[in-house]
């Protein structure tokens, strides 16, 4: 099979649609590479490119989009919230299939010679590719960032690898390397940038220094602040997903963010991610809250889930800036039922287990039957209590699904209406449920509260 090596360069630009596509066609334009994604931040004012091909094509593709950038990007203009040192900040090559890391290794020395070279700038190595023990990670080569470069490159010990010594303020310097998978992965959260960078350093491995150590292996984290959505982020990086699971950094920055009284709306994949990773998360969150899945689309809760996405769509957006109040009221709503009603719809299949056990009781004296319809009484009624539980939760939905449709960007205006239409289809369901069981219950007592209940609703 043929050679495979993925190649992630982060460009400082993620606001002028112009320079990111322009780079992004230079890579599509070079032979024997594939461009996979290309994800943009504004307030990172950063552009993750990633795409695959031979050993060579990806040297290539870099190559490319360097010249481009070099044309388009002023660091000197360029201000954001990732840490940068660079036009071209960093660009490292991945082993994919039938390619060694030493392979990768050649790949970054043979990128960060021809690019000092060709453009006249310095051009550190990193990860695998690091000739130094002290530049082995990335955040010890850019510490300082771009405005501290000029000073950095004076000193013999920082060196660049590749390049003159000198400071091109127009670029800056770039960093090129090898190494494993990593996974971007940022958590949303509502409050300030010092909340989030604190909840950073409690879990990644740097911590607060030496004598701080963070709680999790193989992880870099910072907090920010994402202005055009007006919420913050704890973005990490999982230098071993393996080490440390998606589903660990979630749950570990959860654990903090509700220990400080804080609201996590969600989560951000940026760049790809290997199939693995997911369904490992996806196993623990089965075994976490005990669910039943026959199908994958189980796993996926409609109605609440499309509520939850409008008001995020809505909340944070500068023309929608004086409705923030409202989504920010309106959000954590639809986020809690969505985790409730997951496990309501588990529930719900297993609920009809203790009728059929009880008909299952023996019946041959008066006593054992007896015991038997009590048994089945009491399973009916159990049958009945999950779907009746859910209906009253998606019922306790609608004000706020109304509010938000009354308030929210027009845009999401579709996705609304499949949201109340789902809500609409899960009470409806539950109705029916609950209907077929009260037939069969004797106590009319029960069946009269159950009835009045319904109409009430």
């Amino acid at each position: 099979m043929a050679k495979l090596v993925e190649c992630v360069p982060n460009f400082s630009e993620g606001n002028n649609k112009e320079v990111i596509d322009a780079v992004a066609q230079a890579i599509s334009r070079t032979l024997g590479c594939v461009l996979l994604d290309v994800d943009a931040g504004a307030s990172t004012n950063r552009t993750v490119y990633t795409f695959v091909g031979s050993p060579e094509a990806v040297v290539e593709g870099a190559l490319s989009a360097a010249r481009v950038a070099w044309q388009l990007i002023d660091m000197s203009q360029h201000s954001g919230e990732h840490p940068r040192m660079g036009a071209l900040d960093v660009c490292p090559f991945v082993p994919v299939r039938n390619v060694s890391m030493e392979e990768c290794v050649t790949c970054a020395h043979i990128f960060g010679r021809r690019l000092a070279a060709e453009l006249d700038v310095p051009v550190y190595l990193y990860g695998a590719a690091a000739r130094h023990e002290s530049r082995k990670a990335l955040p010890s080569i850019r510490a300082g960032e771009y405005e501290a470069l000029s000073e950095k490159l004076a000193k013999p010990e920082w060196a660049p690898d590749f390049g003159p010594p000198t400071f091109v303020p127009r670029w800056g310097a770039t960093v090129t390397g090898a190494r494993t998978f990593l996974i971007a992965y940022n958590i949303n959260l509502l409050c300030t940038k010092e909340q989030a960078h604190r909840i950073a350093l409690n879990i990644r491995e740097q911590g607060r220094g030496p004598s701080q150590p963070g709680r999790l292996k193989k992880v870099q984290g910072i907090g920010w602040y994402l202005e055009e959505e007006n919420m913050a982020q704890v973005s990490t990086n999982l230098l071993d997903f393996e080490t440390t699971p998606l589903h660990t950094v979630y749950e570990e920055i959860c654990r903090d963010a509700q220990e400080l009284n804080l609201p996590v709306v969600g989560s951000q994949l940026v760049g790809l991610v290997p199939k693995k990773a997911m369904l490992d998360a996806a196993e623990f969150y089965i075994k976490k809250e005990k669910l039943f899945i026959l199908e994958e689309e189980q796993k996926i809760r409609l109605g609440a889930a499309l509520g939850s996405m409008v008001g995020l769509m809505s909340y944070g957006k500068r023309q929608f800036e004086d409705l923030d109040p409202i989504m920010r009221k309106l959000v954590p709503a639809f986020h809690q039922a969505m985790e409730e009603l997951v496990a309501m719809v588990d529930a719900d299949s297993c609920a009809f287990s203790s009728y059929m056990d009880a008909m299952k009781l023996p019946k041959n004296t008066p006593e054992e039957r007896e015991r038997r319809t009590a048994a089945m009484q009491q399973g009916l009624k159990t049958a009945m209590g999950v779907p009746y539980g859910l209906a009253e939760k998606v019922n306790g939905l609608w004000p706020a699904l109304k509010e938000l449709a009354q308030h929210c960007n027009v845009a999401c205006k579709s996705d609304i209406q499949v949201g109340a239409k789902m809500l609409e289809a899960a009470v409806f369901g539950a109705y029916f449920n609950v209907m077929i069981n009260l037939k069969d219950i004797t106590v009319d007592k029960f069946k009269l509260v159950v009835s009045r209940a319904w109409r009430r609703g």
